[in-house]
């Protein structure tokens, strides 16, 4: 390829990967959408949105390694700006989401229940290590969109929700290796048909409200199981890893 070709290319794939960027920050508009279909009480058409900001987000990192992003705009900081706009959609409106449907506790412990995720998150995406070299979450990984998703179509009580939040936000500090779909190699395959199938559920289920069908709320909850049960065998896993290396030294 000569130069010119070379340079077209090139200048190609800079405005794909400013492309990619201004996808990854349409989620922080989807946030102020979430928040204000919160405010106006249509927890349902929050939820949707929310929806559309985990597909982007679950979409964006793909469309950015595809395209070297990295390399073609070295300058531009995609991973903080992911990790702006995952604490707008998935801490954030998700919180204010529980506020505004009263699913949280009232009074003070309401305010004390709802100021946890959202200082815990804070932690948790300005840690350094937060994403482990095998591809990993370390600590629970502030899925605060799911809680209030569960918690909304399942009309969960105040204090269910309550103790869901503390124990999350406690588990954020807790070294667990959570499956991140999109990218941890071990059962990548699996994981993503499964992420697919709990987001058609997830859709049903919003179709379905407020009377979600038994099998559907079964299926969705599976996949749960799924996620936390590969976690925990990616934690023990990696625990056998590091007393393997330092066996030989021992």
């Amino acid at each position: 390829m000569n130069a010119a070709g070379t340079a077209t290319t090139s200048r190609r794939l800079r405005l794909a990967g400013a492309a990619v960027h201004l996808y990854t920050a349409i989620g922080s508009v989807l946030g102020l959408l979430i928040v204000l279909a919160a405010f106006d009480g249509d927890a349902v058409a929050a939820l949707w949105l929310g929806l559309v900001a985990l597909v982007v987000d679950g979409t964006d990192g793909m469309l950015a390694r595809r395209l070297r992003v990295k390399e073609t705009i070295p300058w531009f900081d995609g991973a903080r700006l992911d990790d702006i706009v995952d604490y707008l959609t998935y801490a954030f409106a998700p919180v204010v989401l529980l506020w505004t449907t009263g699913s949280l506790p009232g009074g003070a412990a309401g305010w004390v229940v709802a100021a946890l995720p959202l200082l815990a998150s804070c932690y948790q995406f300005c840690r350094v290590d937060a994403k482990t070299e095998d591809h990993a979450f370390l600590g629970f990984p502030s899925y605060w969109n799911v809680v209030a998703f569960y918690a909304i179509v399942l009309d969960l009580s105040p204090a269910v929700v309550a103790t869901v939040l503390v124990v999350c936000s406690v588990l954020v500090f807790v070294p667990v290796r959570y499956l991140y779909p999109s990218r941890t190699k071990a059962l990548r395959g699996l994981s993503l048909a499964l992420t697919a199938v709990w987001l058609v559920a997830y859709a049903v289920l919003l179709l379905q409200v407020p009377d979600p069908h038994p099998v559907v709320v079964a299926l969705s909850l599976a996949y749960l199981g799924y996620y936390v049960g590969v976690s925990l065998w990616l934690t023990a896993r990696a625990a056998h890893r590091r007393r393997g290396e330092l066996a030989p030294a021992a």
